[in-house]
């Protein structure tokens, strides 16, 4: 196993531990799960950053890492309903929203390509740091307001990206910037591809 390898799995591992964190300790655990939530954070951008220098940066790394990634913060979204039940049924209407246009990226990626999306998009990482905040002001403050606000909007946006990302594409690739370099994919047009969007 790779360090990669490592790093994700210690991400998988992670999850149930906060899970279990919440469930056990309640708000006690705030703390430890903070830091286990950005420990998390951390693995998730070594990860890619090493598996660029080692060259094992493959198509089955991506789709795991992507998997893993979802695991974690589905733990995460968890432990604030545990933490924090009156403020997730506060909101529950935008949190249904964004689960079922997560499911609808899978749904057409799915049907179209008969494989998971992994688009490791812009948008969808600058949703991740919006997240983190949300989560940040939730679970260690018992707070919404503004940082779940905009993590809402754009999770929003960054899965329109990714569903017009599946639909513009011709064929299932792994690591799409946006909807517009698939669109120059469809057409044959090169890019050069940040390495910042293979992390």
């Amino acid at each position: 196993m790779n360090t990669p390898q490592k790093l994700i799995l210690l991400r998988l591992l992670l999850s149930p531990l906060i899970l279990l964190i919440a469930w056990q300790l309640g708000t006690k655990g705030a703390v430890l799960i903070l830091f286990l939530m950005y420990l998390g954070l951390i693995s998730d951008i070594l990860d890619g950053i090493i598996a660029r220098k080692q060259n094992c940066s493959t198509e089955k790394l991506r789709r795991l890492d992507s998997q893993v990634d979802m695991i974690f913060w589905v733990s995460i979204g968890i432990s604030s309903w545990l933490l924090y039940p009156e403020l997730i049924s506060e909101n529950k209407y935008y949190i249904f929203t964004v689960f079922a246009m997560e499911g609808l990226c899978y749904v057409i990626s799915i049907i179209k390509f008969q494989k998971e999306t992994c688009t490791h998009a812009f948008l969808s990482k600058v949703w991740g740091l919006t997240l983190l905040f949300a989560f940040t002001s939730m679970i260690g403050f018992g707070h919404t307001g503004i940082p779940f606000a905009v993590a809402i909007i754009m999770a929003f946006i960054s899965h329109a990206d990714v569903i017009l990302i599946i639909l513009i594409l011709p064929k299932w690739q792994h690591d799409i910037p946006s909807s517009y370099h698939a669109y120059l994919i469809r057409r044959g047009i090169g890019f050069k591809k940040n390495r910042f969007f293979n992390s």
